[in-house]
């Protein structure tokens, strides 16, 4: 039986929507593609486990403050911090090594957000790339520098300095963002080589004559260096009974051993190891050994 073109709209029509027979009106139901639906289980999870971390940071806020004999709600980060330094002491060197206790927005990595719509369409113009926001970031980069290019033209059109509109940015004691904050950043997994790509693009931008005026750009991109001076606690020097100055630093360590070391000033030249003299400990090679560390101190 052939059906007429309108009765075959409207049984595809109903297919799609929900049809209420006691009324006769028909409501469009939302359709949810399945990228869509997997997306918002992620989500859903993600958003679990950072409620509960969040709740077990705020507990262990309040434990902190209650041993300090503190306001757990005026307990702010750096009271945690000098509170986990003073209750939990560790001659770890590595400051990332030692215990910690951060909000969970610090340390957990964070989530892409919707990358398409309900539908499956992909918001942004580079998805199909495989990493739109690694490829985003070269795009602007490059953008940066052509706007940079377009002012150098016009300046120099002008016949006016460079010195007039702008100078080229000093980046003395930064260093580029490593890969793996990069990718932290962008919330992106790159390959080595495109790492080397961005590195290799910004460092064109930087070197721009008029780089300054790009400064909040490329400072998002980079980091302070920090010296092993400024991470080192010089300690004071103390007096013992002969008013001989002395420093110890305590928790030396070396692979699996760990040690407290006193230096006095002005010294004998006496080495005591355990409060026995140096060479009445270990053997030959191990005292040649430690008898050369007093050229280097």
């Amino acid at each position: 039986m052939c059906l007429p073109y309108q009765t075959i709209f409207q049984a595809r029509f109903l297919c799609t929507s929900a049809y209420k027979p006691e009324d006769g009106s028909v409501v469009q139901k939302a359709k949810i593609s399945k990228a869509m639906k997997a997306y918002l289980e992620r989500a859903k999870e993600y958003e679990s486990s950072m409620e509960q971390a969040r709740s077990e940071y705020q507990l262990g806020k309040r434990h902190l403050a209650n041993m300090m004999g503190a306001d757990v709600e005026t307990f702010t980060q750096q009271d945690i911090d000098q509170a986990i330094q003073y209750l939990f002491p560790s001659g770890l060197y590595d400051p990332a090594a030692r215990p910690s206790m951060k909000p969970p927005e610090e340390f957990m990595p964070k989530k892409k957000g919707a990358e398409f719509d309900e539908t499956g369409r992909p918001f942004h113009s580079l998805f199909y790339t495989g990493r739109p926001n690694f490829f985003q970031l070269l795009y602007d980069v490059v953008e940066n520098i052509n706007k940079l290019n377009a002012l150098e033209d016009g300046t120099r059109m002008k016949g006016k300095s460079l010195d007039s509109v702008g100078n080229k940015l000093d980046v003395t004691g930064s260093e580029w963002l490593p890969k793996e904050l990069l990718e932290k950043k962008i919330v992106e997994t790159i390959t080595d080589i495109e790492y080397d790509n961005f590195v290799n693009a910004m460092n064109r931008l930087v070197d721009h004559p008029l780089s300054e005026r790009s400064k909040e750009f490329i400072k998002e991109y980079r980091k302070p260096l920090i010296s092993k001076m400024e991470n080192d606690a010089i300690p004071t020097p103390q007096h013992d009974a002969d008013g001989r100055q002395y420093v110890t630093i305590y928790e030396c360590l070396r692979k699996t051993a760990r040690g407290d070391v006193t230096l006095k000033f002005p010294g004998t030249g006496s080495v005591l190891v355990n409060g026995k003299d140096l060479r009445n400990v270990g053997n030959t090679q191990q005292r040649e050994q430690v008898s050369q560390l007093k050229y280097f101190l």
